[in-house]
């Protein structure tokens, strides 16, 4: 099992400025749905962590670091990994890299940091099943 996983998502006309440019806060939605693809390839979601184990992952800290842009109908290959994890903490890395770009050099790097707590949003530890599939 692998702790790292790549998405695809292309550049929608929506999500650029008049110069064809990708806004720069889509970064963090891609980098969502990197996390998500990761989870899922680890053999969870968010919405069973939610449901079975009542653990939320709120967003305590985010980064990114701007390369060089995106443009409209680009497809973005988003790179995920888990970067650390302690009892009640987990991080992620991600690079954003334009898929048919031979250098295969990042245009975005990137980073979030997420806290454990439950549904009442109090601290707690991460699921011990979920600390395995992280490791």
């Amino acid at each position: 099992m692998t702790r790292e996983s790549s998405s695809r998502v292309r550049v929608r006309y929506a999500e650029t400025d008049q110069m064809g440019v990708a806004w720069h806060g889509n970064v963090f939605a891609w980098f969502e749905i990197g996390r998500t693809d990761l989870l899922r390839e680890l053999g969870t979601t968010y919405r069973s962590l939610e449901e079975e184990e009542g653990l939320r992952l709120p967003v305590v800290e985010a980064g990114a670091r701007y390369l060089r842009p995106f443009l409209y109908d680009d497809v973005v290959e988003v790179r995920t990994r888990v970067s650390s994890h302690s009892g009640a903490r987990v991080a992620f890395e991600y690079e954003l890299r334009r898929d048919d770009d031979e250098s295969k050099e990042p245009l975005v790097t990137g980073f979030t940091a997420h806290a454990a707590i439950d549904a009442a949003g109090r601290p707690r530890r991460l699921p011990a099943g979920l600390r395995r599939l992280l490791s």
